[in-house]
């Protein structure tokens, strides 16, 4: 997928970012509240001595939502307008949350995140559908974690969300996700196993799958999936 590079989605997020901002807000929009947190937070089971990293976290508004739980939080975005904006929004939790501006496409820089301690948990909501390149994001939250800790994400469902014809091709287009920021982003398409094979070829398994629907329609507009490290020596039947 190389129609759309990384500076391109980059140079979006960045005009689109005090937009999104203020358009979150402190408490995000009804969609993430209602839609997104809801399962993304039952499969993360969020307890107080949880050290998690936050993947694409925009504003921060989850991060807050973790720190409130008492989780020790890591939390980036490429945007560095929008960390920028994160830091100033999320100031109160300071003392919870660390921002830093990483590019989740490039290998180096996710390895030169912060840790005291092996990551608990790591979590990415609405966000791998952003990115152009998830490998080395795979690669990375493997070794960033401890044992059996669990990568949650959720992202727009790829059989009904897309504004292409293509499904099992993975490809990239351009569209505008709330009416009113300055210029469309770029989305980027995988179909459900070229995202189940890239966690399987890394050493995770899938243990927790929701797909949710925003109001009662019965066609879901996301995905939630749960995927867990296991040990080497599980390994050996995959």
């Amino acid at each position: 997928m190389k129609e759309y590079s990384v500076e391109e989605s980059r140079k979006a997020w960045e005009n689109n970012a005090a937009f999104w901002d203020d358009y979150m807000g402190d408490a995000s929009n009804r969609f993430h509240r209602e839609t997104v947190r809801p399962k993304v937070s039952e499969l993360l089971h969020i307890t107080a001595d949880d050290f998690i990293l936050d993947i694409g976290c925009g504003n921060g508004n989850y991060s807050a939502y973790l720190a409130e739980k008492g989780a020790e939080v890591v939390a980036f975005d490429y945007s560095r307008t929008m960390i920028k904006l994160a830091k100033k929004r999320q100031r109160k939790y300071q003392d919870k949350i660390r921002f830093h501006v990483i590019d989740a496409t490039n290998k180096q820089e996710l390895m030169t995140l912060e840790r005291s301690r092996p990551y608990t948990k790591a979590v990415s909501n609405m966000a791998i559908m952003d990115m152009a390149e998830i490998t080395h994001l795979f690669q990375a939250v493997y070794h960033l974690i401890e044992e059996n800790g669990v990568f949650v994400f959720a992202t727009q469902h790829p059989c009904f969300i897309t504004l292409t014809d293509q499904y099992l091709t993975a490809h990239s287009y351009k569209d505008i996700a709330i009416e009113g920021q300055s210029q469309p982003h770029c989305y980027y398409h995988r179909s459900l196993q070229d995202l189940f094979h890239t966690f399987f070829q890394h050493g995770f398994l899938i243990d927790g799958f929701y797909e949710e629907s925003h109001g009662q329609q019965e066609t879901p507009d996301i995905i939630i999936v749960r995927a867990r490290k296991i040990a080497k020596m599980e390994r050996k039947w995959i």
